[in-house]
């Protein structure tokens, strides 16, 4: 016969058991660690492109796990130009940071979560406000392509209005939620860049490095698309014919990478 002190100790024992692995099972483990040259582009990513002019104080910068596609990396709630590797976040794709050792997760993730999961394709996300692009999500003009190095735009360029999402959070224009990422996602569908309605766009790349080029030359698009239209008459646009021949040519975008890291990180 079990003495009942024991019995007691016993089912206590239990119940602290079968609570540790319902705590941990409510917790998922980070995923395996990313190799450091990942991390550093991504740091990189967030102040290139705050050095050129796409991102302020705020915006963020995304790449989907290298050893896991149901999680994605990005900075803590940061300026992108103050971005370091120890700001580094891990989320899940419902964009629920995984640890965050106290650290606060950026407002407007669920753009990046809910974009991964529609897109397999897609392995960086990038969210600006863009000042050369604004003017073409709130005008009827759409954004086209009208020199060589921003032919990606060929496809196409949506435009995402906050008000078409019956969602209370819609009013404050920000991407607060999982609906308001998913119709963001929705509306971006299979293009490179969704302009945000009186807000800036959203950009997305097979990489990091692509996904910043594509961010950078359409902000260039738009200056320039935007001095076009002032000179005034007919524009001769980079033809959908010259975007895909474009698509499929030989490509050099490594050398726009290194300069920009270098100037960027000093290396």
């Amino acid at each position: 016969m079990i003495h009942p002190a024991r019995l007691a100790i016993a089912t206590v024992a239990l119940a602290l058991a079968a609570g540790l692995g319902s705590a941990t099972a409510q917790t998922p483990p980070t995923s395996a660690a990313v190799d450091p040259a990942r991390i550093e582009d991504l740091v990189a990513a967030n102040r290139i492109l705050a050095e050129e002019g796409v991102l302020d104080a705020y915006g963020h910068v995304s790449i989907r796990h290298p050893s896991d596609p149901t999680r994605y990396l990005m900075s803590r709630s940061l300026a992108p130009i103050l971005v370091t590797a120890s700001d580094i976040m891990e989320y899940d794709l419902d964009s629920n940071p995984i640890d965050p050792q106290g650290r606060r997760g950026v407002i407007e993730r669920f753009i990046h979560g809910e974009i991964y999961m529609l897109r397999p394709d897609v392995n960086a996300v990038i969210h600006s406000h863009s000042p050369a692009v604004v003017p073409f999500g709130i005008t009827q003009v759409p954004m086209r392509p009208v020199i060589h190095v921003a032919s990606f735009l060929w496809v196409g360029v949506p435009v995402w209005d906050s008000r078409d999402v019956a969602d209370p959070a819609s009013a404050a224009m920000l991407v607060r939620n999982a609906a308001l990422g998913r119709s963001l996602a929705l509306r971006l569908s299979d293009k490179p860049v969704a302009l945000m309605r009186g807000h800036g766009n959203v950009v997305v790349g097979p990489d990091v490095q692509m996904a910043v080029r594509y961010a950078i030359y359409t902000e260039v698009n738009a200056r320039l698309q935007a001095a076009a239209i002032a000179i005034g008459g007919p524009i001769n646009y980079i033809s959908a014919e010259e975007g895909a021949a474009r698509d499929k040519g030989e490509r050099d975008f490594a050398r726009a990478w290194e300069l920009w890291k270098k100037k960027a990180l000093g290396k």
